[in-house]
Order: structure tokens, then sequence, then C-alpha cells
């Protein structure tokens, strides 16, 4: 016999709506909801390379940025995807493989980060 698979998908709301046909129907705003401002990159990120316990190989090092870590992460995959390199975001610091500081200052400035090159 086949075991049927259990669909557990947790859903983020608890009251299941899924579909309103009530004209300019809104949903309520819960004070989770609510977007918090802050001033557009106002912090200085530093750019490095790094070499030390890699084996020699560089990586590109990108510290500094205190946003949530969402917005970290999906600043790491854009500057990987535009390096076309791996890398990694652990610990507030983002990793890019391989020796990349122009093309990732070339991608912050371009943001509108303020930038400033650590090391050599």
């Amino acid at each position: 016999m086949v075991k049927r698979k259990i669909n557990r998908r947790v859903r983020p709301s608890g009251d299941g709506m899924v579909f309103s046909t009530q004209p300019g129907w809104q949903p309520a705003a819960s004070e989770d909801d609510s977007v918090v401002e802050r001033a557009p990159h106002e912090e200085t990120l530093y750019v490095s390379l790094d070499r030390k316990q890699r084996a020699g190989k560089p990586v590109t090092v990108v510290e500094g940025y205190t946003a949530s870590g969402m917005e970290l992460l999906q600043l790491g995959k854009e500057l990987k995807t535009q390096c076309g390199a791996g890398g990694a975001v652990k610990e507030g610091v983002i990793l890019v493989q391989g020796d990349h500081r122009e093309k990732v200052i070339d991608v912050l400035v371009k943001k509108g980060f303020k930038i400033k090159r650590k090391g050599g």
C-alpha cells in the first residue's frame, strides 16, 4: 500500500482567507506588517580581499551592512550574481569567491552605498 503524503504547510495568517469576492475588500493591517522607515544606505561598507584560512584562495569580503538578515541575504545574492561567482553570507559578512573587489564596489556605488576599501 502507498501512504499519502500529508500536506503540513504552515500558513502565515491564521484566518485561512484565500480569495474574496467582495468588491473593495482590503485585509486588515496588523502592527507586524508595518514597514520600518530608515534612511537608505546610511552605513559605510568596507570591501577587502582575504586569503586567511582559505588555502591561499582569494575571497572578496563586504562588511558593515547592518540591515536585517533577509536584506543582507538579498544583497549577497545580487553581488554573487553580478560577479558570476559563488560565496556565502556568514555572521553579517558577505563573502564572494575570487578577487572581485572592483565589480563589487561598482555595484554597491550604483546602489547608493558609501564604500571604503580595506587592506591593499
